[in-house]
């Protein structure tokens, strides 16, 4: 079993029988091909009649595996947590914050409620940037609110977007 390999990563097609591999083209049996899948499996189809068939298919799994995120773990985090709105991601950030004292939490509340919430709580995660959360603090400003609350909302929503770019939601971190 004599094989061809194409462009580095692609794969390789070959032929299961005795005939030599100048004689393929004639040869009546079916080409099979060998890659590596996305998730590192190696993986044989076979069935393809020509070689112009199975060229064309490594062709389509190498460009698939190209354009797919290289870490499974980390586009399932961005689909589910991107479509997630602030306000239920911000519960579940708040249900991880352990070390809290009780005046903590308080406060925290007391800024999730009147404050952070009604501006951002039906925002996606996926749609943050920095000129949301300057709007958010432009927001507070017109609204009256003093400069340590503008300043504690504003360490609240940069806690909250921070563990969001670690999960991997944001690609840069300003």
């Amino acid at each position: 079993m004599a094989t061809k390999s194409l462009a580095h990563g692609m794969g390789t097609f070959y032929k299961d029988c005795e005939h030599a591999p100048s004689r393929w083209s004639k040869c009546p049996h079916e080409y099979k091909i060998r890659y590596r899948s996305a998730a590192g499996k190696q993986t044989e189809e076979a069935g393809f009649s020509t070689q112009e068939k199975a060229i064309d298919r490594l062709t389509t799994v190498y460009q698939e595996k190209k354009a797919a995120p290289r870490n499974q773990g980390k586009a399932e985090r961005i689909q589910k947590y991107g479509a997630m709105q602030f306000r239920e991601y911000t519960a579940e950030w708040k249900a991880g914050q352990r070390d809290l004292a009780e005046s903590s939490l308080r406060t925290l509340e007391s800024l999730l409620e009147h404050h952070i919430l009604p501006t951002l709580g039906s925002r996606r995660m996926s749609t943050f940037d920095h000129k949301v959360v300057d709007g958010f603090i432009r927001t507070m400003e017109r609204n009256g609110a003093g400069l340590a609350t503008q300043s504690n909302a504003f360490d609240k929503v940069k806690s909250v977007l921070l563990d969001a770019y670690r999960l991997g939601i944001y690609t840069s971190w300003a």
